[in-house]
């Protein structure tokens, strides 16, 4: 009776195995499709917040005229925004985080396909490993600029955090521009205190989504790291 092993091709059991790691990667594209839909849920939330706030003051100033009034309702509204502005870009920020998880889970399925059909690695664009480079380039980022690029102003302006975060930066200046209006400051130091407000607040979201990059939770810790790493 013959003892060698079929090959991986025949195996029943690594057809077994095939169809649990494509359900589990269908599992977690289905995820991933729910993280970018809640992403563009919240983004368009915050945005129609903004906007009917902007259309309030605006009925609010024509009845006024730029008044105390005005200027008493315009703070308490751009705080309002501002709270539900942070409160989108921390979710944002988690949602990026969870994007990465099921990344580095497609890797990792993607990797479990090799193992049982190693011929088929010409074949795949995207990586079977489960570290930082190897989650760049599933993502379509460089490898050789990834971590420079990740971790640029100019990149992080183009991301969803980055764009809210002037968004919301702009509106604490303009919040700080009231405030000094309200308390009888001259044209130039309204003019200082919006733009300190907006600069404060630029840096302070920049700072914290920067430290937002690499938190990622010890089970992301990779298991198969690149050749190259």
């Amino acid at each position: 009776m013959s003892t060698e092993m079929p090959p991986p091709g025949r195996d029943t059991a690594a057809a077994a195995k095939l169809q649990i790691l494509a359900t589990e990667h269908w599992s977690l594209l289905a995820t991933r499709s729910l993280t970018y839909t809640e992403s563009l849920g919240r983004v368009n939330m915050f945005l129609a917040i903004l906007s009917g706030a902007v259309i309030a003051l605006a009925l609010v100033a024509q009845a006024d005229h730029f008044g105390p009034t005005f200027v008493s309702v315009a703070i308490f509204m751009l705080s309002v925004v501002l709270f539900v502005g942070v409160a989108t870009v921390a979710r944002l920020m988690a949602l990026n985080r969870d994007d990465y998880r099921w990344v580095v889970g497609m890797n990792r399925l993607r990797k479990a396909y090799l193992e049982l059909h190693p011929e088929l690695e010409p074949h795949f664009v995207t990586s079977p490993y489960d570290d930082f480079s190897g989650a760049l380039q599933t993502l379509g980022i460089e490898n050789a600029i990834g971590t420079a690029r990740l971790g640029s102003a100019f990149h992080g302006l183009q991301t969803l955090p980055g764009m809210l975060s002037v968004i919301v930066a702009a509106d604490a200046g303009a919040i700080g521009a009231l405030i000094a209006f309200a308390i009888g400051l001259p044209l130039y130091g309204v003019l200082i205190a919006g733009a300190a407000a907006f600069i404060v607040a630029a840096v302070s979201m920049g700072f914290w989504g920067s430290r937002n990059v690499r938190r990622f939770s010890p089970s992301l810790e990779p298991r198969f790291r690149s050749p190259k790493n």
